[in-house]
């Protein structure tokens, strides 16, 4: 598709994605960005188009899986932006990120979490995975509260066992 060619499909339906980003976003200047974002990866990829087929649904498609890219990566960050000398401390101390010790630990904690009853496990994986407490409950079909409890039992159950199991542990510093 040439460039011309993709304008003036563009200016058929424009009004079309701009009430189809309002209606995902619910905000015009998020609706502008969906917009701008979405006409730019379209254009990039206008070669990838079939001729013959909905341009409309192409497009659309294209801005529907931009949206629900977009709410994913904004779901999953910290809400909580502390400034770069917060982190000054990283930089300092050294990494024993992938050492024999850690990655035994993290197969231990792994099995710590198998070990827990199923009534706790699958809410706490969920919640590991980053689902919130009301996604949680909806996919399990009980009470948010029942979540909440289990997820704090789960803890309780997986502190004891790291305390039992650790307690005379001194972790290795890397050198």
């Amino acid at each position: 598709m040439t460039t011309t060619e993709f304008n003036k499909n563009i200016a058929v339906i424009e009004s079309l994605l701009f009430g189809f980003a309002m209606k995902l976003t619910r905000n015009k200047e998020n609706a502008k960005d969906l917009m701008q974002e979405t006409l730019m990866r379209c254009f990039d990829k206008r070669d990838r188009f079939t001729m013959g087929t909905n341009f409309k649904s192409w497009v659309t498609t294209v801005m529907y899986n931009s949206y629900i890219n977009h709410y994913r990566k904004r779901k999953t960050r910290n809400k909580l932006v502390k400034p770069i000398e917060n982190f000054s401390y990283l930089v300092e101390n050294k990494s024993v990120e992938g050492n024999a010790y850690s990655i035994i630990m993290m197969k231990e904690l792994k099995k710590m979490i198998g070990n827990l009853d199923d009534d706790n496990k699958i809410p706490f994986k969920l919640y590991l995975e980053g689902f919130q407490y009301d996604e949680i409950a909806k996919k399990l079909s009980i009470p948010m509260g029942t979540v909440k409890s289990r997820i704090y039992y789960a803890r309780k159950k997986l502190q004891s066992a790291i305390k039992n199991r650790y307690s005379d542990f001194e972790y290795p510093m890397a050198a």
